[in-house]
């Protein structure tokens, strides 16, 4: 089917003035669809027919698809917020607290508390929203196809121009640029997608009569048991450092194909073989390519090379309802692959040696059965052949027996042609299953004499990280998030063969497809900057969902606002415009652990993490006698505005970051002995300096004696505090109190005892000099008097 007619069937009729007009290029172009060229004299293609087609191709058509798409998104969305804002008089998390406290923020916050709907009404507006949630899930798909039809019709324009008119100017190149400034396809829909899977989570418990405490979003998130996957794409230049990255945490899982004996550490790594069925129509790709629900697909899988004899797998693997996949497996001789797939032979060789295996257990040997009738009607029904040929070498990581984490790094991957559509040059024998130029010439990587045109050669690594549960792993998050690797979600080697090789048998894309040709190398700043806005997103789209359940509505919503330091007010003491001053922000573990090395001294960890309406927010030391000055950080931010809570954020009670075990940074427990030990120095100084006053002033000085007993006393004071405070800080570390960590009562105590005993003793001295002037001097006292004044001066 020509790619005009796919288009004209493929339009969503609201929508039909945006999509790209393709007939109007190809006039441009001087072709008509079914016809030869008009003109076939490339002499009469002039420089302003360059000039028009480029500017209708990349101008007009280009930016009319993307502004489109960009509204109807926007769109999108706010119509799933306006659904959020309906259901919130019925959701949990506004509702009025059961205590005090949260009872007045929320009055705070939301005014006055509204009168509950009646049953009627919320049944009603449940059926509203409902309605609304299947129109939005309705045109998220229209968009998406939107979005794909649009962007293979310029590549299929780009690509006729660059065929026939493409002698001086080639355009690809060209529109690869501009779709990197207009992009079609780096709309993320997951995002809108879980929002709207929560808002029917909600919808449809409420409906069913769920009491409210009993809305639980935990239903459609997936089990403990299941694996996460996610694909990547490695530069080459950064591949070595990935490989480091993962070798530090997880070890290579060696392949032994005889694994009666132990692995040679030299062994390579071992080279995979896929063959990939599919018929002349293409439909097992268009399927896969259009995420059509119970996509399948069919391969024959094997490890080195064929003449070795290896085990051969054929596998049938069916794309489910939210990613999930289930897969039929059959092993299978290399003799009996051509035979099976003509359905002339049904495994009976298998079938027989596994009832003798089996004996009276049938289940096994039926399940056996069935999945080779399935496979066989597979076949026959959507005539399928082999089209496609994927080698690449795999490194595997992964712990022995424990397949919590596993990583596959695919190398040096060459897409092949395997079909034998055109008949007067087949690739491979119609009546064979596989090419034996490849397989008896042991032909290895990078395939030097396969023709120009059979092979593609993808020019970066492939990595895959599965994750079975709902645990997080540091390391992997970070290097997820990096600059070494760029994420390629849906990715897959049969796609994008068929789609590089075989791109004028099939009229859809997929949207990585123009990025194989450009520098996926990003700077580190980039990448952060990048994934800081994704995290941003992410966080407000977690916020909506949690609002309807109570903070209850995925593992990685928290009831209370994080912060780098793990606790609510640091977030809400950074500036507006920052990510993390939003309610739903958050940080992970590296990123709090960098936050807290940066700690230097005890004065610093003051600044740690208080909340205002805690009964731990009252500053000890003259903070408590003078309740309006304070010298910590934190009251300084909350004399400047008060925290207001959040729609649907209550008090937590319980701080995430106080129920694990106590874990003390060395700089936060070094600092306080550091003070300690300057607080015991001051002591030791001040006893010295009233133990030499002491001996110094003789029998007859009292006032001398007297100041060194002050001076005694004070040091004494300055002991006592030191130690005190440096016990009571310890406290406030091993309870992970927000308490301030500063105080400055002692100091100014200090501070004040020797300013005075200073001033006393030039009071006595000045005094005694009076004194013995006056007594002993007579009728001259006051000359003298007036040196020893000018003297003491």
């Amino acid at each position: 089917m020509r790619f005009g007619t796919t288009l004209r069937k493929s339009i969503y009729q609201p929508w039909k003035d945006q999509y790209v007009d393709y007939e109007k290029l190809k006039k441009l172009l001087k072709e008509s669809e079914g016809t030869s060229p008009v003109d076939e004299d490339d002499d009469a293609w002039t420089a302003d027919d360059e000039s028009a087609f480029v500017d209708e191709l990349a101008n007009v058509q280009l930016e009319k698809a993307h502004k489109f798409q960009t509204e109807v998104s926007q769109k999108l969305r706010d119509r799933a917020t306006a659904c959020e804002k309906k259901l919130e008089p019925l959701a949990v998390g506004i509702k009025t607290e059961t205590d005090n406290d949260a009872a007045e923020s929320s009055t705070a916050n939301n005014g006055p508390k509204k009168p509950q709907p009646k049953d009627e009404e919320r049944a009603k507006l449940l059926k509203e929203v409902l309605t609304e949630l299947d129109n939005i899930t309705k045109e998220v798909n229209e968009l998406e196809k939107f979005s794909r039809i649009n962007y293979t019709a310029l590549f299929k324009a780009t690509k006729k121009h660059d065929r026939k008119r493409g002698q001086s100017y080639r355009l690809r190149p060209f529109l690869e640029s501009r779709l990197k400034k207009h992009p079609l396809n780096s709309e993320d829909y997951s995002s809108l997608l879980y929002r709207l899977s929560a808002l029917y989570s909600f919808v449809r418990q409420s409906l069913e009569g769920k009491s409210q405490e009993a809305l639980s979003f935990s239903e459609s998130v997936t089990g403990g048991d299941s694996f996460t996957s996610h694909k990547f794409w490695v530069h080459m230049d950064n591949l070595l450092e990935v490989k480091t990255v993962i070798l530090r945490r997880l070890p290579v899982l060696v392949y032994n194909p005889q694994s009666s004996k132990v692995a040679e550490a030299s062994q390579r790594d071992p080279t995979i073989t896929s063959i990939y069925f599919d018929n002349p129509n293409f439909s097992l790709y268009m399927d896969k390519v259009g995420l059509t629900p119970d996509a399948a697909s069919l391969r024959l899988r094997w490890y080195g090379q064929l003449n070795e004899k290896p085990d051969i797998v054929l596998e049938k693997k069916v794309i489910k309802e939210g990613d999930a996949s289930e897969e039929l497996r059959l092993p299978i001789k290399e003799k009996y692959i051509q035979p099976f797939l003509d359905g002339s032979y049904k495994m009976e060789k298998s079938v027989q040696k596994l009832e003798n295996r089996s004996g009276d257990s049938t289940q096994e040997v039926d399940d056996f059965k069935k999945a080779v009738n399935d496979i066989q009607t597979f076949v026959k029904e959507k005539k399928l052949q082999p089209v496609l040929r994927a080698n690449y070498t795999r490194t595997a990581f992964q712990i022995p027996g424990d397949d919590r984490v596993r990583v596959s790094l695919d190398t040096n991957l060459a897409l092949i042609h395997e079909d034998a559509l055109d008949t007067d040059r087949p690739c491979r024998e119609p009546d064979d299953w596989h090419r034996r130029d490849i397989d008896d010439g042991r032909m290895e990587y990078p395939f030097k004499t396969i023709r120009k045109g059979e092979i593609e050669r993808f020019p970066f690594a492939l990595l895959e990280i599965k994750t079975k549960g709902l645990k997080k792993y540091e390391w992997i998050e970070d290097l997820m998030h990096s600059h070494l690797i760029k994420e390629a979600p849906r990715f897959s080697k049969f796609v994008h063969g068929v789609a590089a090789l075989f791109e004028d048998n099939v009229n859809a894309f997929p949207f990585w497809l123009n990025e194989v040709d450009t520098d996926i190398k990003r700077e580190p700043q980039q990448a952060f900057e990048e994934e800081q806005e994704r995290k941003q997103k992410a966080a407000e789209d977690e916020f909506a969902v949690g609002s309807l359940f109570g903070a209850r509505a995925s593992p990685s919503y928290r009831k209370s606002v994080s912060s780098p330091m793990g606790s609510p007010s640091a977030a809400r003491s950074m500036p507006q415009g920052s990510a993390l001053s939003r309610p739903s922000a958050m940080m992970d573990g590296a990123e709090e652990r960098s936050v807290l090395d940066e700690v230097d001294s005890d004065e610093e960890v003051a600044d740690r993490n208080v909340w205002k309406d805690s009964p731990f927010s009252k500053s000890t030391g003259l903070g408590s006698l003078f309740p309006s000055f304070s010298t910590s950080k934190y009251a300084r931010r909350q004399k400047e505005r008060k925290v207001k809570l959040p729609p649907g954020i209550r008090h937590p009670g319980v701080w995430i970051k106080d129920q694990g075990p106590v874990r003390v940074e060395a700089k936060v427990w070094l600092a306080n002995q550091r003070t300690f030990i300057k607080w015991q120095h001051v002591s030791v100084l001040l006893a010295s300096l009233s133990l030499g006053l002491y001996n110094a002033a003789g029998e007859d000085n009292n006032i001398a004696r007297i100041l060194a007993v002050v001076y005694t006393v004070v040091a004494l004071f300055t002991l006592a505090w030191g130690w005190g405070i440096y016990m009571y800080r310890n406290k406030l570390i091993r309870e992970r109190s927000p308490k301030d960590f500063d105080n400055v009562l002692g100091p100014l105590v200090v501070c004040v005892g020797l300013i005075a005993a200073l001033c006393l003793n030039f009071g006595f001295k000045y005094h005694a000099i009076l004194n013995d002037r006056a007594a002993h001097d007579g009728p001259n006292s006051n000359l003298t008097l007036a040196q020893e004044h000018l003297e003491l001066m």
